[in-house]
């Protein structure tokens, strides 16, 4: 089980989060077309790494997270709000 530091609600495991999906993926403009959308959606690499992702603290603050963690071992490297950068 993952433990994710909310930055508002202190460590806390996974079962109060709710994953979200890549936070490194930028949304396409809104002219964009059918296929941009597609492909924003449904095209997914499975890379392993780190890895930039959203989560939803549902069971404590209810605020979004953008996490940075590596995808084999799970280590979390960084937690911070939407507008903060983790590099």
């Amino acid at each position: 089980m993952l433990r994710i530091p909310c930055p508002w609600c202190g460590e806390r495991d996974e079962t109060e989060f709710r994953y979200r999906g890549d936070a490194s993926r930028e949304r396409p403009a809104g002219d964009a077309g059918l296929t941009a959308f597609t492909n924003y959606v449904y095209a997914r690499e499975n890379r392993f790494g780190w890895h930039l992702e959203w989560w939803l603290h549902v069971g404590g603050c209810r605020r979004l997270l953008k996490v940075l963690r590596h995808t084999l071992s799970h280590e979390i490297r960084a937690v911070g709000g939407p507008g903060d950068s983790l590099d």
